[in-house]
């Protein structure tokens, strides 16, 4: 075993596990449906059951992509909004403050 200092770690026990969960991924690779054809609908993407509009018309923005994750977040994002008032020295008493708290974590149980 190696001792890294943050722990120990066996090269070979890594190695077999990567070939372990490659071999589970090929496995559900090979039992995947043979009938899937690699050309028609099923190639198109899928835009919440709408008709796809012609190639060069199509361009979805980045803030429609992750449409459902900020609604779901929205009370978050509205709290985080409250506190980012544009002031820079604000800014970096919470950086300043963060870190602080991570080297107190990390370093207080050496």
């Amino acid at each position: 075993m190696l001792n890294t200092g943050f722990g120990y770690w066996e090269p070979i026990i890594f190695a077999l596990t990567f070939l372990l969960l490659g071999c589970i991924a090929y496995f559900i690779y090979i039992r995947g449906n043979p009938k899937h054809k690699k050309v028609g609908e099923q190639l198109k993407p899928f835009l919440s059951g709408n008709p796809e509009p012609a190639k060069e018309l199509v361009h979805i923005r980045g803030r429609h992509i992750y449409w459902g994750f900020k609604e779901a977040f929205a009370p978050v994002y509205r709290k985080l909004d409250e506190m980012h008032d544009g002031d820079v020295r604000n800014y970096m008493l919470w950086f300043f403050g963060i870190l602080v708290i991570l080297m107190l974590i990390f370093l207080g149980g050496m």
